[in-house]
């Protein structure tokens, strides 16, 4: 049965908006000004690290594809844009999966059959150029195709369709795109080929390129005897000037609206389609009567429950900071362009988001089910694309007994794959619902994050399902569809996440003492370059872990505050020649590094250099890769703490050229708010060398921060291919300056756990699903 019941306001809300003194209430009610201070981050919890991994299975592989022209954007420019996956419905198991450069495919007996080109029956109006989701953009089937051979398509068309063409529904100002929905009816539906004949439904006029007509879908859980049985629902985005404007609110257009129409019926303004009597405005004055729920700005992707009370969930993305999660009822405001999930947006600062005013419930606002947010990179302009997106996904119901009553979704961008339990899917609820993040496990058997299986760092993640309710995965990077076939309850005793472990050349977690001295730390990464636990030997292993299954921790301190002398307890390895086990990071472009930090003494140590008694350090020594002409102070990469303009601050300070000069990034709080005494923080540094980037990470999320050095230090000008000199590195220094024990400076009254050292520049999700990743390691 379709899930219409319950909503008892409607009609009142209807009588609302007909008898609205002045006429006829077009625009929905808005909130207020913005209240309260900004939010820097607005979710600071992160999606939780499941003990589950998919076991996935490659179902399909599709032939490169590309838009013409050719576009300048890469996010357009893939391998095959392929958009969904579903199946068939007349009992033949083919699957049908559209790419948006035009081709309209079928999946029969594995074989990939190209079925349409809808790209070439619009040409030369045709266009798919420019924008992430122009073109071929989604496909369904009518629910009596065997009988009727009736599917829809959703298209876009610029040129000479500007002029030609005229928006059935009132268009945005300055049109420069319009979706499409065209009616297709084959000939012979068992057929593997299309013949047959064509029309037009609907036609949409947008400002802009993005955020037009992302689905059309029937309602697959509706029988004939439901009103909303043979109905087409269709989510339109805002065309990207919701943004800065309030047409989302606006009930006399289109846009940021999910509509629902019926393709057989005629009774709409231009007669191509009629507009069911259940719809929530239909009697609404100034209202479009294809209105189904509002407050849209980008709705990716929707599905319904197959069983229980088949709700409809809707992935939402979202503009500055939140991804979104819905479910959705007739009728429903889902805010857009007022509200940014469960917060204020103010179109007059696209820079930020504001908490909710105290009176919020007088608006009416349905607030999202699940939410997270982008962790933006500080340093990003704040009108640039953060990098995440969510992908709308399913209600599980299928064979996998492990993922049943699971909704997973993902991020199209970075490819995490995530669901929720459908226990803590309540509409009503004030609080979030948990987030839980997957990992997959690829056809050989190894564990690994999705952008590692696709070998991208951009996935442009989608989902499929068929009528079995198996999950599909579909990524445009490389073109190919995996299937789900299990899950696997992955032990956290491998505390690595497995696309950086990979890449791991050093890793110290000081729970592997050589078996000839407790003094020295066996590596436990590519490059076998074990370290000296220096002038305290065995009792520098403390039992004071980071985390629950880390046993053990390095304990480093100023020994004598007074004397002069070599006594401080530090750690490292040194060669005046160079290490030839750490060549991995000879001629690098790129390294990162990270561990666990306990600030366990008063800090910067007293200067045992000096005759001035209260003289202190000016710097305090974390971990670094020496360079190649290093004396145990100059290094390759470090993470420290020095004074900045006389304020100590935590940096990452790395020297790509031998003889070359250092550049320091230098966060902008206070080392002691990064670092509070007492307490085990996570710290990331990465170095991009052929870039000039560097960038610092506190448990897992970018921490904001400036260069000290306003030239170019490292002498790659707007950037390239560059990399560091191609000579060993003399050693690795965790403590103080001076690795060979000459010198004594910046001593670190701390403690060190799981110290890496990669190859190569850590993504952000690298870094927080390795920081995650720790955090649900299981003794």
């Amino acid at each position: 049965m379709a899930r219409l019941k319950g909503r008892w306001w409607l009609p009142a809300l209807v009588a609302l908006l007909a008898a609205t003194p002045g006429g006829p209430l077009a625009t929905a009610p808005v909130g207020p000004p913005r209240p309260g201070e900004a939010i820097e981050d607005p979710i600071p919890e992160g999606p939780q690290l499941s003990r589950l991994a998919l076991e996935l299975e490659e179902y399909a592989a599709f032939p490169k594809s590309d838009p013409n022209p050719l576009p300048t954007d890469a996010r357009v420019q893939r391998h095959a844009r392929i958009n969904y996956l579903g199946e068939v419905p007349d009992g033949s198991r083919r699957k049908y999966v559209p790419d948006l450069n035009g081709i309209l495919y079928l999946i029969s007996d594995g074989a990939v059959i190209p079925y349409l080109d809808v790209g070439s029956s619009f040409e030369p109006e045709f266009f798919a150029s420019a924008g992430a989701g122009s073109g071929l953009g989604f496909v369904t089937f009518h629910p009596e195709f065997a009988e009727n051979g009736k599917f829809y398509t959703t298209h876009t068309e610029a040129d000479a369709a500007l002029h030609n063409d005229v928006p059935d529904l009132t268009p945005q100002p300055g049109t420069r795109i319009h979706g499409v929905i065209t009616e297709w009816t084959a000939d012979d539906p068992a057929a593997n080929t299309f013949s047959g004949t064509s029309r037009e439904v609907l036609r949409l006029g947008f400002r802009t390129r993005i955020h037009g007509i992302q689905q059309i879908s029937f309602n697959p859980t509706a029988e004939r005897s439901d009103e909303d049985y043979g109905l087409l629902y269709i989510a339109v985005g805002d065309g990207g000037i919701g943004v800065k404007t309030n047409e989302p609110q606006d009930l006399s257009t289109p846009n940021g609206k999910l509509l629902r129409v019926d393709p057989d019926g005629d009774d709409s303004d231009s007669g191509k389609y009629g507009i069911p009597q259940s719809n929530p405005f239909v009697n609404a004055g100034g209202a479009l009567g294809e209105i189904y729920a509002y407050g849209l700005r980008d709705p990716h992707r929707f599905s319904w429950d197959p069983l229980g009370e088949h709700r409809l969930f809707l992935g939402h993305i979202g503009e500055r900071d939140i991804e979104m999660v819905y479910d959705v009822l007739p009728g429903d405001n889902f805010g857009w362009s007022e509200r940014e999930g469960r917060f204020v947006h103010d179109r007059t600062d696209l820079c930020n988001v504001y908490p909710l005013p105290a009176d919020d419930e007088k608006y009416g606002y349905v607030y999202p089910l699940a939410e997270y947010d982008h962790d933006r990179s500080p340093e990003l302009p704040c009108e640039t694309d953060a990098g995440h997106a969510i992908s709308g996904g399913f209600m599980y119901r299928g064979p996998v007994a492990e993922l049943r009553g699971k909704y997973v979704f993902g991020d199209l961008v970075d490819g995490r794959v995530m669901y929720l339990e459908e226990r803590d899917m309540q509409r009503e609820r004030k609080r979030r619902a948990t987030i839980h993040e997957l990992t997959v496990i690829d056809p050989s058997g190894v564990e690994m994050s999705v952008p590692q299986l696709v070998g991208d760092s951009r996935v442009d993640l989608r989902f499929g399902t068929d009528l079995s309710h198996d999950l599909y995965l579909l990524a445009k990077a490389n073109g190919k569809i995996w299937k789900v076939t299990g899950v696997r309850d992955i032990a956290r005793s491998d505390d690595v996440f497995p696309s950086i472990a990979a890449d791991l050349q050093v890793y110290y977690d000081f729970e592997h003492p050589a078996h000839d001295s407790r003094g020295r730390e066996v590596d436990q990464g590519l490059s076998g370059t074990d370290i000296d636990l220096i002038n305290g030997g065995e009792q520098m292993r403390k039992s004071d872990g980071a985390y629950a299954a880390s046993r053990w921790a390095l304990q480093l301190g100023q020994i004598d505050p007074v004397k002069l002398g070599n006594d401080d307890w530090k750690a490292g390895v040194f060669a005046q020649d160079g290490l030839p086990s750490l060549s991995a990071f000879s001629a690098v472009k790129g390294t990162t590094l990270m561990g666990w930090v306990n600030m366990s003494g008063h800090e910067p140590a007293l200067n045992t250099n000096t005759p001035e008694a209260d003289d202190r350090y000016n710097a305090i020594g974390l971990a670094g890769i020496l360079s190649g002409n290093s004396d145990g102070h100059g290094v390759r990469a470090l993470l420290e703490i020095i004074s900045v303009n006389g304020e100590l601050r935590l940096v990452a300070l790395g020297r790509r050229l031998d003889e070359g000069r250092s550049q320091t990034f230098a966060a902008t709080e206070d080392f002691r708010t990064l670092l509070p005494l007492g307490q085990w923080v996570h710290l990331a540094a990465s170095f991009d060398f052929g870039k000039g980037i560097m960038k610092l990470y506190r448990n897992g999320r970018p921490i904001p921060g400036s260069y000290t050095a306003t030239d170019d230090p490292w002498q790659v000008g707007a950037g390239g291919d560059f990399a560091t000199s191609p000579t060993h590195p003399r050693g690795i220094k965790i403590g103080g300056s001076f690795p060979q024990n000459s010198v004594e400076r910046n001593p670190c009254n701390c403690e060190l756990d799981s110290l890496m050292f990669i190859d190569r520049v850590a993504t952000q999700l690298e870094i927080d699903q390795q920081y995650r990743r720790m955090l649900s390691a299981e003794p």
